[in-house]
């Protein structure tokens, strides 16, 4: 059976495998009957936590989640959802406001088919919202006992510690988790991120320890290897770009030394991320049950320290090899206009 952890300091207990729901539906998989008979496998097998949002598959998932938790299994899971990102065609249907996230949760207890979610999530930073007001609607959920818990995704550190200052001196619910990228390939969050949950006892949800399947032994080669629909969706992760030639480079190190340790590469990868002691729970997200069964082991598995050193001199503590796997990326980088002042004509001319 999978182990279970504190959640953060809630009191509360969740399984070091979170079952990923984003694949179910239209997205990947849409056979519903075939999505429920993987969440109640995950379920026999000990793992007690489900994460979805609204935006997998405008909602299916969701809908897939609620059908499995029927007939009685909803009251021993920790039920994760999440809001921020735009749901169906209406642009209004999006964002971190209080109009937004009280319509949203609705549509989401309605399509779980539950009274409460565990743990709401902002799904990413909306810095032209502020933080105050979406911590006040959240923290109006929880006293309406419709949410238990808030966290959050993919945050900067900064805005991290800003939730817990929001928390403390407005009188708000505070956010108890973070949910960051983390694997062998993207080790950014190891800065900054998981020392601040350490500091504020918060819980550690990381997404994609398999770096997007980059670590599930599909990729090797060169840039020419086949694609996914996973990798057609978001290129900019994916072989075909040379940025990632440098986690190409090193996929033959790593399964090198997985074979070396008697493990599959799936293993290595999902116990590296769980052996960090922030992290509460990994999230996995099969697309299909023999991909859940390939990773359910891994819950199981103790890398020793030398093979942690190894992992170490193949990519750096810190190191993130693609940028886009970081998740996020603030308007302070993205948007030319925040690192510019306006043009100042100059005496005879521009220079």
């Amino acid at each position: 059976m999978v182990e279970q952890r504190p959640f953060g300091r809630t009191g509360e207990q969740i399984s070091s495998l979170t079952l990923g729901a984003m694949n179910f539906g239209a997205r990947a998989n849409p056979d519903h009957e075939d999505g429920i008979r993987i969440i109640h496998r995950a379920l026999d097998e000990g793992i007690t936590a489900i994460d979805t949002a609204d935006v997998y598959s405008h909602g299916e998932s969701e809908t897939i989640v609620g059908k499995a938790l029927a007939g009685g299994r909803r009251d021993d899971v920790f039920l994760a959802s999440k809001f921020h990102g735009q749901v169906g065609d209406n642009p209004r249907h999006r964002g971190n406001s209080r109009r937004w996230i009280f319509q949203a949760v609705e549509h989401s207890l309605r399509r779980l088919n539950t009274d409460w979610i565990d743990l709401y999530q902002v799904h990413r930073p909306e810095p032209d919202t502020d933080f105050d007001e979406t911590l006040g609607a959240l923290t109006d959920l929880v006293r309406q006992g419709k949410i238990r818990y808030i966290g959050t995704s993919t945050f900067e550190p900064s805005a991290i510690v800003e939730g817990q200052w929001i928390a403390q001196r407005r009188g708000r619910e505070r956010v108890v988790a973070e949910q960051p990228p983390y694997s062998i390939l993207a080790r950014g969050v190891e800065r900054e991120v998981l020392p601040v949950a350490q500091r504020y006892g918060l819980a550690v949800i990381p997404w994609s320890p398999l770096a997007g399947g980059w670590l599930s032994g599909r990729y090797h080669g060169g840039l020419d290897t086949p694609i996914s629909l996973r990798a057609e969706r978001m290129p900019a992760r994916y072989p075909r770009v040379p940025a990632n030639a440098a986690k190409l480079a090193v996929i033959d190190e790593l399964t090198a030394l997985a074979e070396e340790a008697g493990l599959s590469l799936i293993h290595l990868a999902i116990a590296f991320v769980l052996q960090h002691p922030a992290v509460t729970s990994a999230i996995i997200g099969p697309r299909t049950l023999a991909h859940l069964e390939s990773q359910l082991g891994a819950a199981k598995v103790t890398l020793s320290a030398d093979v942690l050193d190894r992992i170490d001199a193949i990519v750096p503590p810190g190191t993130t090899l693609n940028a886009a796997d970081a998740g996020y990326q603030p308007p302070s980088l993205t948007d030319p206009a925040q690192r510019r002042r306006g043009a100042v004509a100059q005496p005879g001319g521009a220079r």
